[in-house]
């Protein structure tokens, strides 16, 4: 499958769609934030990031969803700082607390075009919601020069839904996470007032755009939606409701990725309902939860080996 951004190159509305989106950082309003900053002349607002993208690091990552990953690997870009901060980030180093190294955008093409060099299956674009703009120059610059693999969205799913109807057309492969149904615990633990609605309204949309996720015969994801949700200790997370409404809303073919490999980390110190980690029960039960929504596409993580993805298609029970 040619992905969609192809197209949109070669009749020049990608460099057009590019610029429209680079002018958006004038005011800035990209993300829930609205901090109405310049970044055009490098202000800097709630994302500490102004101008230049800021990266981490890049690689072919072989731990995402096997779908993801292949055999060869996932293309995937880190980018530094988060318009959401989550007391129990795992990357805080650089989501919060901005390490990493500022690039030019024709650098950001050139890293997308070593990774497609390297044989990556994809462009995997991890917190890439505050830089969307820049992004999207790079790729117009990078199809130029040849890029020609899918690009994935990798999100916290802290979106507004209108930019996210900015991407139709340049996006294969939407990566959201839904992490709370209560808008209390995505205040108290992320400050991401407004979280759920959002977060529901864009997904809808991701999804409206890509549909089920089409997997092709080598068992590579050439386009679609896959749904990341980590299940929280004393569900905090509201998996139960955000499980139902993927089901009644989105639709019950979803794949869903069900995340075990919560551990407290950063500032969880600071709160004792986050101070454990999620027990085998309370996993068990976030599956029994996918089973009675009906929801029967995706991944559950074996016990013994969090960070490892098993596999399977989820039935509904009898």
């Amino acid at each position: 499958m040619i992905p969609s951004f192809i197209g949109l190159h070669k009749s020049s509305h990608l460099e057009k769609k590019a610029d429209e989106a680079l002018e958006l950082l004038n005011n800035c309003e990209i993300c829930p934030r609205a901090c109405k900053v310049n970044r055009l002349k490098d202000k800097k607002g709630f994302c500490k990031t102004g101008l230049k993208p800021v990266v981490y690091s890049w690689l072919a990552h072989r731990g995402e969803e096997p779908p993801i990953s292949g055999s060869k690997g996932s293309g995937t870009i880190f980018f530094s700082n988060c318009n959401m901060r989550c007391v129990y980030c795992q990357n805080y180093e650089f989501s919060q607390c901005s390490e990493g190294k500022e690039v030019e955008i024709e650098e950001l093409a050139d890293i997308m075009l070593k990774l497609q060099d390297r044989k990556c299956h994809n462009i995997n674009l991890v917190t890439p919601t505050h830089i969307m703009p820049q992004i999207l120059k790079a790729l117009s610059i990078a199809a130029s020069r040849g890029l020609d693999i899918p690009i994935i969205y990798n999100t916290s799913g802290y979106e507004l839904p209108r930019i996210i109807r900015l991407l139709e057309g340049i996006v294969d492969i939407y990566l959201p996470d839904m992490r709370y149904a209560s808008s209390h615990a995505a205040i108290k633990y992320s400050q991401a007032p407004d979280y759920p609605s959002l977060n529901q309204e864009s997904v809808k949309e991701m999804h409206r755009q890509t549909g089920i996720a089409q997997i092709d015969s080598s068992g590579i994801i050439e386009k679609g939606l896959i749904i990341r949700h980590l299940v929280m200790p004393n569900n905090i997370s509201g998996t139960a409701d955000i499980l139902n409404f993927i089901a009644k809303e989105i639709s019950k073919d979803t794949y869903i990725s069900l995340m075990s490999q919560y551990f407290p980390c950063y500032k969880t110190g600071e709160f004792a309902e986050l101070g454990r980690r999620v027990t085998q029960e309370e996993y068990a039960e976030a599956i029994s939860h996918m089973q009675d929504c009906g929801l029967h596409n995706g991944w559950i993580q074996e016990s013994g080996g969090l960070e490892r993805f098993a596999g399977v298609n989820i039935k509904p029970s009898s």
